[in-house]
C-alpha cells in the first residue's frame, strides 16, 4: 500500500487527563465497558501503570488475559490505541471481537486492499477510531510512520514482542524496525506483550524497543488445569497413537502440532476417516487457510492438524487436548503451544512425542538456517562498498539460493550487510562475527534444554515456570504430569521388563553402588553389552531406573576434534542404594519403542545388520546408475573443496545411499557415515541426484 499524502491541519492530539484514572474508575470501566465482573490475576497493576503513562513490560502465558492489558488503558487514556501484530488472523480476529463491544476498532495489512487501507488512515487523522492494527511491515512504508505521528495515539502495544529478539523463538527482523520508528510517536506509553521470553529476550525487547524505565510484569507461567506427558515414541507410530488417542470424544476438541505440511496432510487425512479433522499450513491457499480456522472455532471440526503456523491469537477456550508429534525447537514454542489448551480452566491434557532422531532433523535444520562462520565469511568477503543488487551478488558467491539468503538474513542482523529500500546489498560492519557465533550458540543451546527438559524425571510443570522466571511462583509439584501422576497418563504405554532387562537393571545399581556414578556408555560396556544390548535397548533401561527414582541421570558434554560431544551420566538416588527386591518388581519400561515390531532379539539383529552390510558391500541391491552419478558428483564435489574424496563420502557410505535411495532427511539421517553436519552440507544434493537417476532407471 503506498500512504496517501493527506492535506490535514489536524495536530498532535495528547492523551486526555483520564490518564489520572484511578483504580475505582478503572473497575467500572472493566464491567461496563468490556462485560468483566473483576480483574484477572495481575492485570489491574498492569493497567494502572500503563494508563499512569508509563512503558511496561508484559510477559504472561497464553490466556492469561494479555489484551485487555492494552484495550483497557488505551481507553482509559482517552485516545487511540496503536497495536503492532505479527499476523493478519490475529489482527482480524481482535478487531472482530472489539467491534463486537461496540469500539471502532480498524486494521491495515496487506490482505485489504488500497482503497480500505486509504481510508482507515483517513479514520485515523479524524479521530476516529478507538483502535488501530497495523503489521510492523507497514512501518517500512515511505511517509506511513510520519502520518501515524500527525495525530500521537494515546498508547501503542507491541503484541508478540519477543519477536523483535534474536534471541528468542519467533524473531522476524521487520520488527527491528519498530525500535527506530517509535519515537516518532513518543511521549506515547508502550506497553510490550508476549508468551514466552526468557530474562534474555526480556533484556532485548526492552533495549531495541527503547523501555528504559518499563516496569516489567512476568508472572502467572503456572496453569494448574495442564497435566503434561511426555513420551518417547517411534516417529513410525506416531499418527496411529494419535488416531487412538482421540477416538475419545473427551479429548477433544484438539490441536495435533506436525513437524512439517507433509506430514500435517498425512495425519489429517487420517484422523477424518474417523471424525471430524482436518489439516492446516502455510501451503494451504487463505480461502482454505480461514474456512479450517473457521470451522474448528465453530466446533464443526474436532480436530485440528496443523504446524506452528496455527493457534496464535487463537482463543478457542474448550481445547481439552494438544498434541505434538515431534520434539518441538524450543521450550518457549512449546510453552506458547500448549498455552492454547484448557483456557476455560477445565482439566486438559498436553501429549509431547519425541524420540532421538527428532533432535538429529533439528540440527540439521538448524545448520540450514544458522550456516557455518565460514559460509558467512565467503558472502561477506564478497559484499561491495556500494550498493549491488542482491541476486548479482548471489551469483558471484555461487550458492543455491535458500544458502545465500540464509547467510545474507544473518549478516544483515548482525551488521555485516546493509541493505537498502531496492534489496541492494553492500558491506557492513567487519565485527559481525563474535555476535552471530555467540546466537548461533544459543540456539544450539535452546535446542539442550528442550532435549534436556523432555528427558527429565522431575515435575514437567515445575521446570516450565523455572525456565522463565516466575518469582511469584511457589515451586511445588504440579501434581498432574506424567512425573507426578504416572498412573494417570493416557498415552504412555509400559510393560514389565524381561528377564534379560531385570538382570541389566541389577547390574546397573549394582555398579553404580561401586562407582557412585558413571557415564551411559561406560554402564552399556559393563552392563549391556554382554546381554547383548543395543546402545539404544540399554537407554532404556536407564530411563526406566530413573523413572522409578532409583538413579538420577544428567546431560553432560565436552569438546573433541572441534565437535560437541554429549553424554549422560548416571548416579544412585537415596532410594537407589536401599531398593530391595519387591521394588524393582515395580519398575516398567516403555512398551511404544517395541512397536515398530517384527522386533527381534538382538543377536538376531546384529546377524542381520551384518548380512545387509555384507550383501552392500557386495554390491547386491545396489543400484548402479544411482552409485555412478555419486561417485561423479563426489568426485566434483571433492575438487571443488581441494579435500580427498573419501572426506566427503566413503565408498560404503555412496553404496549404502544407491542401495536404500532415501527420498527425504529422516531417511538419510539414517546412512552410516551421515550425521546432521554432513546431510547439512550435501543432503539435498545427494537426494536430489537419487531423485533425477531413479527417475530415468526401471
Amino acid at each position: 500500500m503506498t500512504t496517501p499524502s493527506f492535506k490535514s491541519s489536524v495536530v498532535d492530539s495528547e492523551p486526555s487527563a483520564s490518564e489520572k484514572c484511578d483504580p475505582p474508575e478503572l473497575q467500572k470501566l472493566l464491567v461496563e465497558s468490556f462485560g468483566f465482573a473483576a480483574f484477572r490475576p495481575y492485570q489491574q497493576a498492569v493497567c494502572e501503570t500503563v494508563v499512569a503513562g508509563h512503558d511496561a513490560l508484559l510477559v504472561m502465558p497464553t490466556g492469561a488475559g494479555k489484551s485487555l492489558c492494552y484495550q483497557l488503558p488505551g481507553i482509559a487514556r482517552g485516545g487511540m490505541t496503536l497495536v503492532v501484530s505479527p499476523l493478519i488472523a490475529l489482527m482480524e480476529d481482535q478487531a472482530e471481537k472489539l467491534r463486537q463491544q461496540g469500539f471502532r476498532a480498524e486494521r491495515i495489512h496487506s490482505g485489504r486492499s488500497r482503497t480500505d487501507s486509504n481510508e482507515v488512515c483517513r479514520r485515523y487523522l479524524r479521530g476516529e477510531l478507538d483502535f488501530l492494527f497495523i503489521a510492523p511491515e507497514r512501518l517500512a512504508v515511505p511517509g506511513f510512520p510520519e502520518m501515524l505521528a500527525r495525530r500521537k495515539p494515546a498508547l501503542v502495544a507491541v503484541d508478540e514482542a519477543h519477536c523483535i529478539s534474536h534471541w528468542g523463538h519467533d524473531f522476524r527482523p521487520e520488527y527491528r524496525l519498530l525500535g527506530e520508528r517509535l519515537p516518532l510517536l513518543r511521549p506515547t506509553p508502550v506497553v510490550a506483550m508476549t508468551a514466552t521470553a526468557t530474562r534474555l529476550v526480556q533484556d532485548d525487547i526492552v533495549t531495541l524497543l527503547r523501555l528504559a524505565d518499563a516496569r516489567r510484569f512476568i508472572h502467572g507461567f503456572r496453569r494448574t488445569n495442564i497435566a503434561i506427558e511426555i513420551v518417547e515414541t517411534p516417529p513410525a507410530v506416531r499418527n496411529e497413537l494419535v488416531a487412538e488417542l482421540l477416538t475419545d470424544s473427551t479429548r477433544r476438541p484438539a490441536i495435533v502440532y506436525a513437524p512439517t505440511r507433509a506430514k500435517a496432510d498425512e495425519l489429517g487425512q487420517l484422523l477424518a476417516a474417523a471424525l471430524p479433522a482436518a489439516s492446516y499450513h502455510a501451503g494451504m491457499s487463505p480461502k482454505l487457510r480461514d474456512e479450517v480456522q473457521a470451522g474448528f472455532l465453530s466446533g464443526k471440526l474436532q480436530a485440528i492438524v496443523a504446524t506452528i503456523a496455527f493457534g496464535m491469537g487463537i482463543d478457542k477456550p474448550d481445547v481439552r487436548t494438544v498434541i505434538h508429534t515431534a520434539l518441538p525447537a524450543t521450550l518457549e514454542g512449546y510453552y506458547q503451544e500448549i498455552g492454547r489448551v484448557g483456557r476455560d480452566g477445565e482439566m486438559s491434557r498436553a501429549i509431547l512425542l519425541h524420540s532421538y532422531a527428532d533432535r538429529r532433523l533439528h540440527e540439521f535444520f538448524m545448520g540450514k538456517d544458522y550456516p557455518e562462520s565460514h559460509v558467512l565469511s565467503d558472502v561477506f568477503k564478497k559484499l561491495p562498498t556500494d550498493f549491488e543488487a542482491r541476486e548479482q551478488l548471489r551469483k558471484r558467491c555461487g550458492l543455491q539460493e535458500d544458502e545465500f539468503d540464509a547467510a545474507l538474513e544473518k549478516l544483515w542482523i548482525h551488521g555485516g550487510a546493509q541493505l537498502d529500500a531496492d534489496d541492494r546489498v553492500r558491506a557492513g560492519d567487519a565485527a559481525w562475527i563474535e555476535p552471530y557465533e555467540t546466537q548461533r550458540k544459543h540456539k544450539a543451546e535452546q535446542l539442550d534444554l528442550m532435549f534436556g527438559f523432555v528427558q527429565s524425571h522431575h515435575c514437567r510443570m515445575r521446570g516450565l515456570v523455572a525456565h522463565f522466571g516466575d518469582e511469584s511462583d511457589d515451586g511445588r509439584p504440579c501434581g498432574l504430569c506424567d512425573v507426578c501422576a504416572p498412573g494417570q497418563t493416557v498415552a504412555g504405554q509400559t510393560r514389565e521388563l524381561s528377564t534379560r532387562e531385570r538382570h541389566a537393571l541389577r547390574a546397573v545399581l549394582d555398579t553404580l553402588s561401586e562407582r557412585g556414578n558413571a557415564t551411559a556408555g561406560q554402564l552399556h560396556a559393563d552392563c549391556g553389552e554382554s546381554l547383548g544390548f543395543s546402545r539404544r535397548e540399554f537407554e532404556r533401561v536407564l530411563d526406566a531406573l530413573a523413572c522409578a527414582d532409583l538413579i538420577a541421570l544428567s546431560e553432560e558434554s565436552f569438546t573433541k576434534d572441534g565437535r560437541l560431544i554429549r553424554f549422560r551420566r548416571a548416579k544412585l538416588t537415596a532410594k537407589g542404594r536401599d531398593v530391595d527386591a519387591a521394588q524393582l518388581d515395580e519398575v516398567r519400561v516403555s512398551s511404544l519403542m517395541d512397536k515398530p515390531g517384527k522386533r527381534r532379539e538382538p543377536r538376531q539383529e546384529k546377524a542381520v545388520r551384518r548380512a545387509r552390510q555384507a550383501k552392500t558391500e557386495a554390491g547386491i541391491g545396489v543400484n548402479g546408475p544411482v552409485y555412478d552419478a555419486l561417485r561423479e558428483w563426489r568426485l566434483l564435489e571433492a575438487k571443488r573443496h581441494r579435500t580427498p574424496a573419501f572426506h566427503v563420502f566413503s565408498d560404503r557410505t555412496l553404496m549404502e545411499l544407491a542401495a536404500a535411495q532415501p527420498s527425504g532427511m529422516d531417511d538419510l539421517l539414517l546412512i552410516r557415515g551421515i550425521g546432521p553436519s554432513k546431510a547439512s552440507k550435501y543432503g539435498e544434493a545427494v537426494l536430489r541426484i537419487i531423485r533425477k537417476t531413479t527417475s530415468g532407471v526401471g
